[in-house]
């Protein structure tokens, strides 16, 4: 497993999410806003992301650029996705980055799974075309927001190329065991996006890694047994974000190891 993080929940200034990085151990960047507020990969300023990213000697293990995000019953919406899908592509390739995280729609009363299903299968193909590979991320409040209805739906799609981006804590905020959710998706897991929290009520409050519901010591232990080698994307959501992006990072890395050296 390769400890990463999404940048711009912190910031979304490369130089100093690259300091970052180095300073707290990680080993690989998720990149969503680079540069400016408003700069959304790949629309970004390539170059000198291509420069920096050379000098650090660090891999960027996915790319976030906003696709799917609309109900699935707008086809126009999501065609207009799949199209800009390329672009996307395109600077994946040149970056060395072999995944693109996709959203799995917004809750939609009035999309069958059989719509969203062709949305990916079509951007699945492209992704395949290109030798990459796209992580369709679960979310809550979103269409499919637990580890089994992510599952349903990569079945429907059933294409090599369209994967898992498994994120337990929304699960556990939609009321699904994150152990269980992570079952439903054995094997098809292609990046772990990493947060924790607690439910009380209907509200989700972020906490610390590793001191909310998700239980993430079990959690890597599974995704270790079912030989699960890709990146563990931390997301930053507490305040202030530097402070405890390093303190996350530091425990991150140390679960990932123990998960490791359990047998």
């Amino acid at each position: 497993m390769l400890p990463a993080w999404l940048t711009d929940t912190v910031t979304s200034d490369l130089d100093r999410a690259l300091r970052y990085t180095l300073l707290w151990g990680l080993e690989g960047v998720e990149l969503r806003t680079v540069g400016r507020a408003s700069d959304r990969v790949p629309f970004v300023n390539e170059e000198k992301l291509r420069r920096r990213l050379a000098e650090h000697e660090m891999p960027v293990v996915a790319v976030v650029p906003g696709l799917f995000e609309g109900p699935a019953s707008h086809r126009a919406t999501w065609l207009d996705d799949v199209a800009q899908l390329d672009e996307t592509l395109g600077f994946c390739r040149r970056l060395g980055c072999p995944r693109v995280v996709v959203s799995a729609f917004e809750a939609d009363d009035d999309a069958p799974v059989d719509m969203a299903a062709d949305a990916l299968r079509r951007a699945g193909t492209l992704a395949a075309r290109r030798g990459l590979t796209l992580a369709v991320l679960n979310e809550a409040g979103m269409a499919h927001p637990t580890g089994a209805a992510l599952a349903r739906l990569l079945a429907t799609v059933d294409h090599p190329a369209v994967r898992a981006a498994w994120n337990p804590a929304a699960a556990a905020q939609a009321g699904e065991d994150p152990l269980q959710g992570l079952d439903a998706l054995a094997g098809h897991v292609e990046l772990v996006r990493c947060t924790d929290g607690v439910l009380r009520g209907e509200t989700w409050h972020p906490t610390p890694l590793g001191e909310g519901a998700v239980g993430w010591p079990d959690q890597l232990r599974a995704l270790h047994t079912d030989g699960f080698a890709g990146p563990v994307s931390l997301e930053v959501n507490l305040e202030p974000p530097p402070r405890h992006g390093l303190r996350m990072a530091t425990t991150l890395i140390a679960m990932i190891r123990a998960a490791k050296a359990r047998k």
